[in-house]
């Protein structure tokens, strides 16, 4: 595909600044100062106020989004994030397995005796 369109650039984003953040952002920004704010009789308005008054103000002056890290600094974290991930699937397989593997009575396992309901015992 990049073969295909020369111009196109791919970039890797941090986990924790991916473009589903930036769009949550733009419509956290946009209910703040235009749905809560703005006076509106009908849906109708409330679309052409928001096409109107943020949609092309935004458009009409684009600030460019630029990445503070590097793409070996995001790889280090992407590799740390993969390793302590598999840490953590690694230990809950040796905890189910544990689990299915010890067959013995609850009293037998922890040391201490179940309750007896019967009288004088």
């Amino acid at each position: 595909m990049a073969a295909r369109r020369p111009r196109w650039h791919v970039h890797f984003t941090p986990t924790s600044a991916s473009w589903i953040n930036q769009v949550e952002g733009f419509f956290a920004e946009l209910t703040q100062k235009q749905i809560r704010r703005g006076a509106h009789r009908s849906t109708h308005q409330c679309e052409q106020a928001i096409r109107d008054l943020c949609i092309d103000t935004v458009n009409d002056d684009p600030k460019l989004f630029r990445w503070t890290r590097s793409t070996d600094h995001i790889l280090v974290s992407i590799k740390r994030f993969c390793l302590a991930a598999a840490k953590v699937a690694d230990n809950q397989a040796k905890i189910l397995k544990t689990s299915e593997s010890d067959t013995r009575p609850r009293s037998d396992r922890t040391g201490h005796q179940p309750l007896s309901l019967e009288a004088g015992t």
